[in-house]
């Protein structure tokens, strides 16, 4: 297994001018992706947020270059079709969770500034099963990943990941004002699990590689018992053999449930039980409102 540790403490010539900056950590697949649609949200959201920064790569598949990104203001359009060329980003027409959990984190703290580096890929899986490339999720998150196809050897979305942690917290000044900034882990949020929930053993594995991939998204960002928010994956019940879009979607929840219960440093959000849907996978705007001021909460509760 590999073991990559990235330093976030930033090289500081002159301490008294330094910006801190509380730095999380927004990870999973599509339901993080975000569908929420930006011309439906209310004006008070529909605008960029003070005090807050994010660093957002475009979502990439396994076995290609990692991707690079640029901190910019937060604002709408971070959700599924937006891009970056790691100089200018590429607003999309969809918002994800990253908008109202980074507006919600600044009103809850006033006096701080954050910082938002989100990593996702839509259909991405972290259960190990399947030794076929082409049987695969769209993006896998297993750090034990090997496998070679197109010209890349063992490259995925946790080495994705670990890269935009790195390049994002490379930067000496993340607001561009001159001067230097430090930036403070703070948390990680994970919305994933759907894509297990489709397979009995990938769902029977899912607790045990979910609490690897946490423990070392955590030593990534250098700080153990870093708080962690899980979101719940719920079922849209649109299927219509049986209603139930993941077929093995209540062994993940339970997955998820003890995860939380036994990492005193975890949080389980489970208002996704409550949305509505926009497809048979996707919550609605409202719910991706709602799921960004949920993950701040969870945080906040154990912090």
């Amino acid at each position: 297994m590999r073991n990559t540790f990235i330093t976030l403490a930033v090289t500081l010539s002159t301490p008294a001018l330094a910006t801190d900056y509380h730095v999380y950590y927004l990870g999973g697949q599509s339901n993080m992706d975000g569908f929420g649609t930006v011309a439906q949200l209310p004006a008070e959201l529909n605008a960029p947020v003070d005090r807050v920064r994010i660093y957002h790569p475009t979502p990439t598949r396994d076995d290609t270059a990692s991707p690079q990104g640029i901190w910019a203001q937060l604002a709408p359009g971070h959700g599924w079709g937006f891009s970056s060329d790691a100089s200018t980003n590429t607003m999309g027409e969809r918002f994800g969770p990253e908008l109202t959990f980074g507006r919600r984190l600044a009103e809850l703290h006033p006096d701080r500034n954050i910082a938002i580096i989100k990593y996702s890929l839509g259909g991405s899986s972290i259960t190990p099963n399947s030794d076929d490339p082409n049987a695969r999720a769209p993006g896998h998150w297993d750090p034990d990943y090997n496998l070679s196809n197109n010209g890349f050897t063992g490259v995925n979305q946790y080495d994705h990941a670990l890269n935009a942690i790195a390049h994002a917290t490379s930067f000496t000044d993340i607001d561009g004002d001159g001067e230097p900034d430090r930036l403070i882990p703070a948390g990680i949020v994970w919305m994933q699990g759907e894509s297990d929930a489709q397979s009995e053993a990938d769902a029977a594995d899912y607790e045990a590689d979910l609490k690897q991939l946490i423990d070392l998204l955590r030593a990534a960002l250098r700080v153990d018992d870093l708080p962690v928010a899980i979101g719940r994956i719920s079922d849209s019940g649109q299927d219509p053999n049986d209603k139930k879009i993941w077929d093995h979607g209540d062994a993940v929840r339970a997955a998820q449930a003890s995860f939380c219960d036994t990492d005193p440093a975890a949080a389980l959000v489970t208002t996704t039980d409550n949305y509505a849907y926009s497809d048979p996978y996707h919550y609605d705007t409202a719910g991706f409102i709602d799921l960004g001021r949920a993950f701040a909460d969870a945080l906040e509760s154990l912090e």
